[in-house]
């Protein structure tokens, strides 16, 4: 009966995310309290279980990044950054385009994709407004290169922190596996981004020779807060890259930053706290609930071995069987509790494959789906639904299909690039 409910509940919810009949928050809280309510979970699944519940990690980086984002507002430095960017772009939205999203993926592999697209969709929002372009594509784009960026290190992206860990694989272990594919995925987006959006890059003219008279200096406001911001922002930088050495989660770091911030730069509440999404929030909350029910009455789990049962022992098929359906279920659920519970059965496999090349390529296959599977829908990723908030509140609403329609078309390229590499680096060059 509880799995019944469960999968019930997260597929109307589901539903109703998807066709926007109901705020997307209230779709979310609703199916969390339907399966509370049920005793599908309890306050206890629901609240303070790593496994099943709410990741306060996620939701409290966010409120962290938010606010430092608020205070940062106030210098200037987001508007210096556009005029910066719109003026060595010459102007053209394409190009201004694909400069932002490789600043985006870069950014990604050495910070959690959700702290990088909610630094850059702030700029990304006022550099549409000098060029009177509608920012939409802009935020799909950037989102997509996160995701795709933040799959190159182990850092970048929580699943890959989740693989690290229980598979034993260090930083430089991702570099230099995940590094390559993820470098030649980023050009290839790059490439495709006039098709992709190829409605979207006409610019007014005297917009365009209005920005290039513009001075950026001028931009900046508050030239001692703008110090301050970078020297905590440096130093949350710092602690986010040098996890595995400080010990400190992201989260917590990114709240002591917050905190500094705020008590340096005597900020008002009304200031700050005018960042921080909390419709964003609160969906996150009831979705991790849902998700969280799916988790313990087994259904996420029943899935997942089913597909490692299906390769038979073979390597080949085994890696590329993950692949396909971490692709597929990571668009559909958020990408962390499914590599949470995925992890555990790819370590069962990884123990019948006798040639070491061959069972790690079955970590990767699972990073790289889980990454690249977050760009399918409006909900694969934590970027996804941040940048989907800002856009909202920022009078520019980027609906759940608009969003899936694009991550589609990206999910397919980037799944269809790697599985050659898979195949071609541990499989073809690696034999003898």
């Amino acid at each position: 009966m509880s799995t019944v409910v469960a999968v019930v509940v997260f597929v109307v919810a589901y539903v109703f995310i998807a066709t926007e009949k109901i705020p997307k928050m209230v779709a979310a809280l609703a199916g969390a309290g339907v399966v509370l309510a049920f005793g599908v979970v309890g306050s206890e699944d629901a609240f303070f279980s790593h496994e099943t519940g709410v990741d306060w990690d996620v939701v409290f980086l966010l409120l962290g990044m938010m606010i430092i984002v608020g205070v940062l507002r106030k210098t200037g430095v987001f508007e210096f950054t556009a005029i910066w960017a719109a003026k060595r772009a010459k102007g053209s939205p394409l190009r201004v385009l694909v400069l932002l999203v490789l600043i985006t993926a870069t950014a990604s592999a050495f910070l959690d994709n959700v702290t990088t697209v909610l630094l850059m969709a702030p700029v990304t929002l006022l550099v549409c407004d000098r060029l009177d372009v509608k920012p939409a594509p802009f935020l799909i784009a950037e989102v997509f290169a996160s995701n795709i960026g933040g799959a190159g290190t182990l850092i970048g992206d929580p699943p890959n922190i989740i693989i690290g860990s229980r598979a034993g694989l260090s930083f430089n272990d991702f570099l230099v596996n995940m590094g390559p594919i993820v470098l030649l995925e980023v050009i290839v987006f790059a490439l495709v981004l006039p098709r992709l959006f190829r409605d979207s890059f006409t610019a007014d003219p005297a917009r365009v020779a209005d920005i290039m008279k513009l001075n950026e200096r001028e931009a900046i406001r508050d030239p001692r807060l703008l110090l301050t911001s970078g020297v905590v922002l440096a130093a949350v930088f710092t602690a986010f890259v040098g996890h595995s050495l400080v010990h400190i989660e992201p989260s917590v770091v990114a709240l002591l930053g917050a905190g500094v911030l705020v008590l340096v730069s005597r900020a008002k509440p009304k200031d700050y706290l005018a960042a921080v999404e909390w419709e964003t929030l609160l969906f996150f909350a009831g979705l991790f609930i849902m998700i969280g029910a799916l988790v313990k009455t087994g259904v996420i789990g029943d899935l997942a071995k089913l597909a490692a049962d299906a390769t038979g022992g073979n390597a080949l098929l085994a890696v590329m069987l993950i692949l396909g359906v971490s692709t597929l279920l990571s668009g559909v659920i958020d990408n962390i509790p499914y590599v949470a519970t995925m992890s555990p059965l790819v370590l069962a496999l990884t123990q019948d494959i006798p040639d070491p090349t061959h069972s790690e390529a079955l970590w990767w296959s699972l990073a790289l789906g889980a990454d690249f599977g977050g760009n399918m829908t409006a909900i694969g990723a934590s970027a996804n639904v941040v940048v989907l908030g800002i856009a909202a509140r920022a009078g520019s609403p980027i609906s759940f299909w608009e969003f899936t329609k694009k991550g589609v078309i990206v999910t397919l390229i980037t799944v269809l690039v790697a599985a050659p590499y898979l195949w071609l680096r541990y499989f073809v060059f690696s034999a003898g």
